[in-house]
């Protein structure tokens, strides 16, 4: 396992609103490059290179995208708002964030991101695309996963152990709408 732990820094600045404004800002820089940028580079290489595509599944990848980007939005808000900080290890919360879409999974974000790159696959009929989603899911999994797990650890100890072993990394629970 690589080690990433020591580039988790509680942000500066406990404002929310200030925290919500960089959020946005790491939010469209993170859809411009992983969820365009890359996938149209994916695609020309796959035009050049002749590698096979699929039909497009437009409606479903729209609607299932739309459906992601919106827990997206929903786990930024709530770790901006809760936890005091924002998504980028470098700034992250000053709180464990345990409400909003955290409630029911841990890691919402990752899984967000890592379903939109599957549904921009789906949209643009690209196996190449899916392929570099779920690379980037085993990547996140494997390797930054840990040192986040380390480091929330050390930072809220008991809480976090708490919230660990009652919520999933990545199959929601929904028995927690109580």
């Amino acid at each position: 396992m690589l080690d990433f732990y020591s580039i988790f820094k509680p942000a500066k600045s406990e404002s929310r609103w200030w925290n919500l404004l960089k959020t946005g800002l790491q939010t469209s820089v993170f859809w411009l490059v992983f969820l365009y940028l890359i996938p149209m580079g994916l695609r020309h290489i796959e035009t050049l290179l002749k590698i096979t595509t699929f039909q497009p599944i437009n409606q479903l990848g729209w609607l299932m995208f739309i459906m992601f980007s919106l827990l997206g939005l929903w786990s930024g808000y709530t770790m901006s708002w809760d936890g005091k900080g924002t998504p980028l290890p470098i700034d992250c919360p000053n709180d464990l964030v345990v409400s909003g879409p955290y409630r029911f999974l841990r890691n919402p974000m990752a899984t967000a991101g890592i379903s939109q790159g599957i549904c921009i696959g789906l949209i643009m009929g690209s196996y190449l695309i899916i392929v570099y989603s779920l690379s980037g899911a085993a990547i996140w999994h494997y390797l930054v996963r840990p040192s986040e797990e380390i480091d929330l650890k050390e930072r809220f100890g008991e809480k976090y152990r708490i919230y660990k072993k009652n919520t999933r990394c990545w199959i929601p629970k929904f028995n927690k709408l109580k």
